[in-house]
């Protein structure tokens, strides 16, 4: 602590009155907040060689105007540094932020336009990153090479593959692995790479109820090198946690594509995708590897359910819509892991089927043939439609939630409805009945009745082992299928 005290008081003037350790972070590194009249985050690092890599780089991102914190001071030693505080609210951070509509898959506005924004901001960081760089001051490596990318399959290999009990020729495996190496070489690689971008290394700074009005700034780019900039696509977009949607990740991947045509005006979008599927392969590759030491050898049951599952399950997507013909054996080996009790669902038959929808538009038909089921009435609750300022939006936006949240019962009301929709749940599961509907209505399908169906699906998403179709009939592009153990 004296190294960081020395270095707040060297740069404020006056020494800090608290000092708080932060939540810790995925690696070796311990973050403090240093309070006193002014707010700063405090480093403390293990690695000189790495610290020296954050210090350089934070440094020449700032020159070329890059939204990264701001390093205020370094220690004689380089093993402490302090920089600025980009937010101290859980919701500062990208992730926190959508980490709610990744479990139902029902994206707002506001949120969709952070992530396209990160995409646009990414591209931004490679191009102009690697103006000037230096990439000697890289660490651990400089570069994407040859023997990055082998120790990465290894580690899928090792610490995933061979844990699953999948039985396989070690021999062939290796030869497409070293096919799979050469293409991705093969890709030009003149930018910066900034390796682990993922949202949770995104801030939001300013006012995080309004994001619209905030920037995004960015950290832990530490481990970055010179190498192709489709690996941090494929890190984003394919963030196994995340779960984004299908359409979202066009939406995302075009917002990237835009941003590249200022740097590159006569991008082939065809290569573009072609190159992206082989780096989308190999970073989900990577990830099992990390994912398998951490749940099958640190015995950590949070990544099998919450990192391994959901991986598994863009890997299934990934050769379901694309063929790898140039790797047969690999190709082979990921059908059968894919296939794989473990990470197969072993669903109940039952499907919930819940519903937002207006009553001037009549109560929703059941499809299914069973009759219906529960309707629920919203009516009586407070409505945020009869305020100018909330017409424009729905239940999903932030601004009606709190509405909804501060201004009427709802949250109350949801709790009865909870507590009979779970009991027919349990009944129907056990009684090996296939389906349910849900629904709730108001005025306009818009705002209480978006919020119940939203807050329902998401609650018997996480309660129950059932497939959940969640639709809200009067607002296009929201509806989403999802299953707890397949997505």
């Amino acid at each position: 602590m004296e190294r960081l005290t020395k270095l707040y008081k060297q740069y404020v003037g006056s020494e800090p009155t608290e000092i708080k350790l932060m939540d810790k972070a995925g690696s070796n590194r311990s973050y403090y907040r240093l309070s006193g009249e002014k707010s700063i985050v405090g480093v403390i690092g293990e690695s000189r060689e790495e610290n020296d890599a954050f210090i350089y780089m934070a440094r020449h991102f700032k020159e070329q105007g890059l939204s990264v914190p701001t390093l205020y001071g370094v220690s004689d030693d380089h093993m402490a540094y302090i920089q600025e505080d980009l937010g101290s609210k859980p919701e500062n951070i990208l992730w926190n932020k959508i980490r709610r509509s990744s479990i139902t898959h029902a994206f707002t506005s506001d949120e969709k336009e952070l992530l396209r924004r990160a995409m646009r901001d990414l591209c931004d960081i490679q191009f102009k990153g690697t103006q000037g760089f230096d990439y000697d001051h890289c660490y651990p490596a400089k570069c994407f090479d040859e023997r990055s990318i082998k120790w990465d399959l290894n580690y899928f290999k090792y610490c995933f593959l061979k844990a699953t009990g999948v039985i396989f020729n070690e021999d062939k495996l290796e030869n497409d692995f070293d096919r799979l190496t050469q293409d991705l070489l093969a890709v030009p690689s003149e930018t910066f790479m900034y390796r682990d971008f993922q949202s949770r290394n995104v801030m939001l700074v300013g006012d995080a109820d309004h994001p619209a009005q905030c920037r995004l700034a960015f950290i832990d780019f530490q481990g970055g090198r010179r190498g192709p900039y489709y690996y941090d696509v494929a890190s984003f977009v394919w963030q196994s946690r995340a779960k984004y949607p299908e359409d979202l990740k066009k939406e995302l991947i075009q917002a990237y594509i835009e941003q590249l045509k200022q740097y590159q005006p006569h991008l082939d979008e065809a290569e573009f995708h072609d190159h992206l599927r082989l780096f989308v392969l190999f970073r989900t590759l990577q990830v099992l590897g990390a994912y398998g030491f951490r749940g099958y050898f640190e015995k950590k049951p949070d990544f099998m359910k919450n990192s391994i599952v959901p991986a598994i399950a863009n890997l299934r997507r990934l050769v379901a819509k694309a063929s790898f013909d140039r790797y047969p054996y690999l190709s082979e080996i990921i059908n059968e892991l894919v296939n794989l009790k473990d990470f197969t669902s072993e669903e109940k038959k039952l499907t919930v089927r819940v519903m937002s929808f207006a009553y001037k538009k009549g109560i929703p038909h059941d499809s299914s043939g069973n009759g219906g089921g529960f309707v629920f009435d919203c009516r009586a609750l407070n409505n945020p439609g009869k305020y100018d300022k909330y017409k424009a939006f729905t239940g999903l936006d932030d601004n009606v939630i709190k509405f909804l949240q501060n201004e009427s019962t709802i949250d109350k009301w949801l709790e009865h409805v909870y507590a009979l929709v779970d009991e027919s749940v349990e009944r129907y599961v056990k009684r090996n009945f296939t389906d349910l509907m849900v629904c709730f209505g108001c005025t306009g399908g818009q705002h209480r009745s978006v919020y119940a169906a939203q807050h329902m699906a998401e609650h018997i998403y996480k309660k129950f082992n059932v497939r959940v179709e969640l639709s809200h009939r009067e607002q296009s592009g929201h509806d989403r299928t999802f299953n707890p153990v397949e997505e």
